[in-house]
């Protein structure tokens, strides 16, 4: 069983910064892809970035690429997304994902889900 618990959400002005957090627990992250997700009121839960299991190679979606970057820490198992150049349309419910081995872009991927941690950026 995997544990995901996302961190670090927050109230930002616009260009301002923010870097998430998500800490897995129940297997080693070289075997996990993860995925950050966000989901704004009303709308669908859309895909952000995903960073895949072995060599952590990673997408994202276009209207992050250039100002937000996912990252690992193997050794701390956790998950990092640097948010620079925030806009009020980032604001949402930022989720952390994970699925053992290969997954896409798509939610149903992905069968680990984290709490969610509200980002809001104001202009």
């Amino acid at each position: 069983q995997v544990q995901v618990v996302e961190s670090g959400g927050g109230s930002v002005q616009a260009g301002g910064s923010l870097r998430l957090s998500c800490a897995a627990s129940g297997r080693a992250l070289t075997t996990l892809t993860m995925g950050w997700f966000r989901q704004a009121p009303g709308k669908e839960r859309q895909f952000v970035t995903i960073t895949r299991y072995g060599g952590g190679s990673t997408s994202y979606a276009d209207s992050v690429k250039g100002r937000f970057t996912i990252s690992r820490d193997n050794a701390k198992n956790t998950v990092y997304l640097q948010m620079n150049s925030l806009k009020p349309e980032d604001t949402g419910v930022y989720y952390c994902a994970a699925r053992v081995g290969p997954a896409g872009v798509g939610a149903a991927s992905y069968n680990y889900w984290g709490q969610g941690t509200q980002v809001t950026v104001s202009s």
